[in-house]
């Protein structure tokens, strides 16, 4: 029995030993086997670790060579190109390991990188570089780099020769010199308003009086001699439109001594001395010319100055200002109103509702009258412009905005003042100016921001530049024009066909009346084009933003379209079409200041990223007298 088993328990435990044996032995073969192959498998992948480090740093260098080098999508491989990195198109393989690099697009949601959605950024590239092997196993080990624009640099135009390329286009625009370089509005005439010359033309009023005020209109300048009864009381000259002008006899009217002068189409407006005719009325359509109404002020006195708005006509009489009626000009006009004003009343000028009155009072140069209901004129502001000097001559602008006064001089104050009239209630003095030993007899504003302001002593004739309302400087001016010691009166025209003059009466006896082409611009424009030359940056980039500087008077507007497109053979100047848009992308929108530029690759129209830049800058002025002006603009682009 014993041994039976003995034999059995041997028969069981051979079993038991045979199943271990079976299950540990595969298992020990299994980890034999692999820790051959692992071994393998880790220094391959130190190997491909390697070469992938180095491929990252063959992309490194490069996109630092230029960003055009990693700018297409696509699948690439490192490859040495002289004495730096390169890539090459498609993966390569060498010694079992395969290397590629894979270039791709970035998309942003409110700057934030995403995976699905958002706005392209074309400004940055997704760059994955892996390197794969496939035995013993297959393997790879892989980094991801984003590389963005980053090398900032810039473009500007803002010079005189910048803006006069040749490859650059002008429509109702023209290009001065007076700051280094601006583009303005036309402004009528072939000369330079800030290089005044009198070979234009010049002509001897009948009689020997010294004449003292004008009027001018398109085609005629009337003309009055004051408190001097060797002249006439009006004298006509007929301006030929011509190039240049020519000056002739149109007839004269006498009756008695007149200061004042307001001329329209078909009558003149004369203020008289006489204790029964503060204004005389005078046809001037056919000769000889006659008296056909007159207006007599209750309160007597020298008519001083006149104008006529509509079917009212104004006086200034002693120290009031008087509103007359004109339904018909015929007879003696009926007296609409009168009112007070704080002194000899100098000057008036009516725009709209309201009249801008200049007295003699050195507290107050200036006074806005509303004069809505000529019959209950009411005073809405009084201006005192602090150099205790009496008021002599105002221009106000169409738009009523702004009112250039010039009072009488004195040394060390200034005697030219620009107020903001904009708020009637409330004027604001802007800018200030002294005319340095001029005693101002007249100014006026012409196109092209220019104001003109003439008088007795010193530089009788001086052109300031008032593109800034706060600041303006002289331009230009003439001293002893033809032999005259004093400029008594000007008055200045702008042509239907654009041309622009200012006619200036002179103490030169054989040579009162003078006639000075405004300019530049060859003719008047209200609303212009500038188009820039293209701008060829040589390789694609993407263009950020522009910045730029310009002026803004009041009445005027200047906008900006910009144009970015791929190059032609690398040209940009044959063979490329422009597309100019806004800031939303479209032609339908302007830029109104310096902004962010759009971006765009749709294949079609504009396209930034591009290699070609050019610009558009829109003009407009509702002020024949104010243009916008573009100084510079500065172009940010990304290498």
């Amino acid at each position: 029995m014993k041994i039976f088993s003995s034999r059995g328990q041997s028969l069981v435990e051979l079993l038991v030993t045979i199943g271990i044996a079976a299950i540990l032995v595969p298992a020990l073969f299994s980890g034999f086997m692999t820790s051959r192959s692992g071994k393998a498998q880790l220094e391959q992948r130190i190997d491909a670790t390697s070469i992938l480090k180095q491929a990252v740093e063959a992309v490194r260098v490069t996109r630092e060579n230029s960003w055009s080098n990693v700018a297409t999508n696509g699948t690439y491989h490192p490859v040495i190109n002289g004495t730096t990195w390169s890539l090459a198109t498609g993966s390569a393989t060498t010694n079992g390991y395969t290397t590629q690099v894979v270039v791709g697009d970035v998309y942003r949601n409110n700057g934030a990188i995403v995976s699905n959605g958002g706005t392209l950024d074309t400004s940055t590239k997704k760059v994955t570089i892996s390197v794969s092997w496939g035995t013993p196993l297959p393997t790879a080990v892989s980094s991801t780099l984003y590389f963005a624009r980053y090398v900032n640099t810039t473009y500007t135009e803002t010079s005189l020769a910048d803006f006069n390329d040749a490859n650059a286009s002008k429509s109702g625009v023209t290009v001065t010199n007076v700051s280094g370089g601006e583009v303005v509005l036309g402004a009528g005439g072939g000369g330079d308003w800030c290089a005044p010359n009198l070979s234009i033309a010049s002509y001897d009023l009948p009689g020997q009086g010294i004449t003292t005020s004008i009027s001018a209109i398109q085609g005629h300048a009337y003309t009055t001699t004051g408190y001097n009864a060797s002249g006439n009381s009006m004298d006509s000259v007929n301006i030929s439109n011509t190039k240049p002008p020519v000056a002739s006899n149109g007839g004269s009217y006498n009756n008695f001594k007149t200061y004042g002068i307001f001329a329209d189409t078909s009558y003149v407006y004369l203020t008289s001395n006489h204790p029964g005719l503060t204004v005389d009325i005078v046809q001037v359509t056919s000769s000889p010319y006659t008296q056909v109404g007159t207006f007599n002020a209750s309160g007597g006195g020298n008519g001083q100055s006149v104008y006529v708005s509509g079917t009212t006509g104004y006086v200034t009489a002693g120290s009031y200002l008087y509103a007359f009626d004109l339904t018909s000009k015929n007879g003696a006009r009926t007296q609409l109103g009168r009112i007070a004003l704080a002194g000899t009343g100098n000057k008036v000028i009516v725009v709209g509702s309201y009249a801008y009155v200049v007295t003699s009072s050195t507290t107050t140069q200036l006074q806005i009258i509303n004069v809505s209901n000529p019959a209950s004129m009411s005073i809405v502001s009084n201006i005192n412009v602090n150099n205790n000097q009496g008021g002599v001559d105002v221009f106000v602008n169409t738009s009523g905005t702004f009112a250039y006064l010039v009072t009488t001089y004195t040394s060390g104050s200034p005697d030219f003042f620009i107020i903001d009239v904009s708020n009637k209630a409330s004027p604001v003095l802007k800018g200030t100016y002294s005319t340095n030993g001029m005693t101002p007899k007249g100014v006026t504003v012409v196109p092209g921001n220019r104001a003109i302001i003439v008088g007795s002593g010193g530089e009788q004739y001086q052109v300031l530049n008032i593109t800034s309302v706060t600041s303006p400087t002289r331009c230009g001016g003439l001293t002893n024009p033809d032999s005259s010691t004093s400029i008594n009166a000007i008055a200045s025209v702008l042509e239907n066909d654009g041309d622009a003059y200012s006619y200036i009466l002179t103490d030169n006896a054989s040579q009162e009346l003078q006639i000075i082409e405004g300019g530049p611009g060859g003719q008047y424009a209200a609303s212009g084009t500038f188009t820039s030359r293209p701008f060829n940056v040589g390789s694609e980039v993407s263009f950020n933003r522009f910045n730029t500087t310009f002026t803004q008077p009041a009445q005027t507007t200047i906008q900006f379209q910009v144009a970015v497109e791929h190059a032609n053979n690398g040209s940009c100047t044959t063979g490329v079409n422009y597309s100019f848009v806004g800031p939303d992308g479209t032609a339908n929108t302007k830029f109104t200041t310096g902004s962010m530029l759009p971006l765009s690759n749709d294949g079609t129209g504009y396209e930034n990223p591009g290699q070609c830049l050019k610009y558009k800058a829109f003009l407009n002025s509702t002020d024949t007298t104010q243009t916008p002006e573009l100084d510079d603009i500065t172009f940010n682009y990304s290498l």
